[in-house]
């Protein structure tokens, strides 16, 4: 009896044969990959150039990638296969949005338990406003650095570089979110009760008042600048990652030239005849009320943006020879350029120009003086934006390495696919902008006056080098 019992435990001891795991399976990553391949082939603004600058056939591309996901072997080498096909990519507005693993769920209040009390600067941190979405530039690294005005808020000051008095202004993202003093004034300016959720008119009113504050702060930098003595102006966007239109208002602030803005081309389809059926909706609508005067400036703008509804409708296949993008209007909507009160209390302005709204209060030519864009690698988007525009119409050098490459981006929330396996999301451009010389501006931005940064170098390198390069550009940025 002892020793059937020493038997059966012993049995229970034995490991038992381990069970055969199910081979992986590729057939729903290869499901990710065809619903990718269809949405770069019929939504992807910048398809073209991919093709035909960059030398990267989608469909060839496509095919590499679906060998590589049916030898990946797991879940994990599948998910890397396509976040190296996006890198390769290296367009800045591409991007592949991975599920995020549920977060635990915090623990609710105790029954009559008082919330803490909030003030304007949790308000505002509520609202997305993080000092931390600017990152420091390099010019203010500069030895011979002397700052001139509040270092929160469009950091200016000055340098001597060879006799001339150098103004620097750091722009470290085109959007006011960057600069909780924004919100703070703006809280209190408005009387919003801190204490209580901000819902849409809330949002509203909020982001307006920034924006003109935002104008307003850098008319008053540049003039701190010129009282200061400052002879030419660099306006530093190393590491600036983009924003919002304020780039197009900013820009026209920096010289006494009219800009025209880019040219833009838009990918055919629903997206954007919905967006061009409204323009044209809201432009009808204003001319029930409008002057007289306005009124056959607005039959011409409501002709122009229903035929580039019609154009948006009529679908196109590059392999037919005929365009792959739409193209109507401009980066400022249907005109490429107007005086700062063109549409003065006119509501329907904006949707001819897009800056003329009560948010970019901007003047034309508060800057009058040489001026510099100072870029890099990391130099993205409405930042490309502003440097373009303002070299395009001959009133800036343009210094520092070649921008990073991303163009226009995603206009009305984009086209975004989600993959029916992964659940993530693929996000594509659906607009681009062409420069003076017809280039897609995704390629990046060459400077006129080269630094050799490279991404590993270090702060000490960089200024060294910048440093080095200033009297170039000064002598560029003074030619007529």
């Amino acid at each position: 009896m002892i020793a059937l019992r020493i038997a059966a435990a012993l049995a229970a001891l034995t490991p038992l044969p381990a069970l055969a795991q199910p081979a992986w399976d590729p057939q729903p990553w290869l499901e990710d990959v065809a619903a990718m391949r269809t949405a770069f082939l019929t939504k992807y603004a910048n398809r073209e150039w991919i093709e035909r600058e960059r030398g990267i056939p989608l469909d060839r591309a496509f095919d590499a990638i679906e060998v590589q996901v049916r030898a990946a072997g797991s879940d994990a080498e599948a998910r890397a296969t396509l976040d190296r096909l996006l890198a390769g990519l290296n367009d800045g507005h591409v991007a592949l949005r991975w599920p995020r693993p549920a977060s635990p769920i915090a623990p609710a209040s105790a029954p009559g338990e008082a919330a803490p009390p909030a003030d304007a600067a949790a308000f505002c941190r509520a609202q997305g406003y993080d000092a931390n979405r600017g990152r420091a530039g390099i010019a203010a690294a500069l030895p011979a650095y002397r700052p001139v005005a509040d270092e929160r808020l469009l950091p200016t000051g000055l340098l001597d570089v060879n006799g001339t008095m150098l103004g620097v202004l750091r722009i470290p993202v085109f959007d006011p979110a960057a600069f909780p003093v924004l919100c703070t004034e703006s809280v209190a300016a408005l009387g919003l009760p801190v204490d209580q959720p901000c819902n849409e008119n809330c949002q509203g009113a909020l982001i307006t008042e920034a924006y003109r504050r935002l104008n307003f702060a850098l008319i008053a930098r540049l003039d701190q600048l010129r009282e200061a003595g400052a002879q030419a102006l660099l306006v530093d966007l190393t590491g600036n990652g983009g924003g919002s239109e304020w780039a197009e208002a900013a820009a026209r602030m920096l010289t006494p030239r009219r800009l025209e803005s880019a040219r833009v081309g838009f990918v055919r389809g629903e997206h954007w005849a919905r967006q061009w059926a409204n323009t044209a909706a809201a432009l009808r609508e204003a001319t029930e009320t409008a002057a007289p005067e306005d009124r056959a400036r607005l039959a011409d703008w409501i002709a122009r943006a229903d035929a580039a509804r019609l154009e948006a409708e009529t679908p196109c296949d590059p392999a037919a020879g005929c365009a792959w993008l739409g193209s109507a209007g401009y980066a400022t909507g249907l005109i490429a350029a107007a005086p700062p009160q063109e549409f003065a209390g006119k509501d329907w302005g904006v949707h001819v120009f897009s800056i003329a709204q009560e948010a970019h209060p901007w003047r034309e030519g508060v800057w009058r003086a040489p001026l510099i864009v100072l870029v890099d690698d990391k130099t993205f988007s409405a930042a490309e934006e502003f440097t373009a525009l303002l070299r395009d119409n001959d009133a800036a050098i343009v210094l520092g390495s070649r921008t990073g490459g991303a163009g226009c981006g995603h206009t009305w929330g984009g086209t975004p696919t989600t993959l029916p396996n992964s659940g993530a999301v693929l996000e594509l451009p659906d607009c681009a902008r062409f420069r003076r010389d017809g280039s897609n501006e995704v390629a990046g931005i060459i400077p006129d006056v080269l630094i050799g940064w490279r991404a590993s170098d270090s702060n000490a390198l960089r200024t060294r080098l910048l440093e080095a390069a200033l009297p170039a550009a000064l002598v560029a940025a003074r030619q007529p």
